[in-house]
């Protein structure tokens, strides 16, 4: 068993982790390391996903943390491990030995570590958390625990690639309703519909509000059946459910 655990060299020194498919117990179209309770995969084999993930990161599978995703802008405080998961988005710590983690299938992972200060940070953010703010929200609320915005590090993990993310022109109107310079993140695509490029648009948002170290590692989800799960590919091929890639970052 070999995970496929994707790391960004401005986290040095901060245990994080992108993890690819490879290794998990999941078979059929979940075959891999699917980590999402939320799916119909066998809930011990997702146990037996997630506990591997805990070992690679150190930690026992109580003292990695998650929410109740919502495509929310909500970001939370956690001090100490927690069973429940309340709904949120991103979740922000000082407390060592605590691994905050997110799921995916296209959606940005983004981990985020001020070095100086010991603060961490996990965000899901689809096309709405991001619009909404939930990556704003996650800084904000590193802020509360001491970490300085200029030293923050934010590193967005798999996630969709604008040439596979394929819009219609309502949801294109959200953006350009929200502010009309958004229209340099969609490009032409056939008929009235356009490619959005979800990852720059995270970017973006992130260096707007100052955070110092933002980037992307370039890998898309949709692109690499083999080693990420996808949902909108899932849902092109027919597919009856999908798997969750797991985003994860501890002091």
């Amino acid at each position: 068993m070999t995970l496929d655990i994707i790391t960004d060299s401005a986290l040095s020194g901060i245990r994080h982790g992108f993890f690819g498919r490879a290794g998990g117990a999941s078979s059929g179209v979940f075959k891999g390391l699917n980590c999402g309770y939320g799916s119909s995969d066998q809930h011990d084999i997702v146990t037996i996903n997630r506990e591997r993930v805990a070992k690679a990161m150190g930690v026992t599978p109580d003292n990695m943390i998650g929410v109740h995703q919502i495509h929310s802008a909500e970001a939370l405080i956690v001090r100490t491990p927690r069973t429940d998961l309340p709904k949120a988005d991103a979740l922000v710590t000082k407390t060592r030995g605590l691994v905050l983690s997110v799921l995916t299938a296209d959606c940005q992972p983004v981990l985020f570590a001020d070095p100086k200060t010991g603060v961490i940070g996990a965000a899901h953010a689809g096309w709405k958390g991001a619009l909404h703010g939930v990556l704003e929200n996650t800084v904000n609320q590193m802020e509360t625990l001491g970490a300085d915005r200029n030293g923050i590090i934010a590193i967005i993990g798999p996630t969709i690639s604008q040439r596979n993310y394929e819009v219609g022109p309502e949801f294109q109107e959200r953006f350009l309703d929200a502010d009309p310079d958004y229209r340099r993140f969609f490009t032409k695509a056939q008929g009235d519909r356009s490619h959005f490029d979800l990852p720059a648009f995270g970017v973006h948002r992130l260096r707007q509000h100052g955070v110092g170290i933002v980037r992307w590692t370039r890998h898309c989800t949709y692109a690499e059946p083999d080693r990420f799960f996808s949902y909108r590919r899932s849902m092109h091929r027919k597919e009856a459910d999908y798997g969750r890639l797991i985003a994860a970052i501890r002091l």
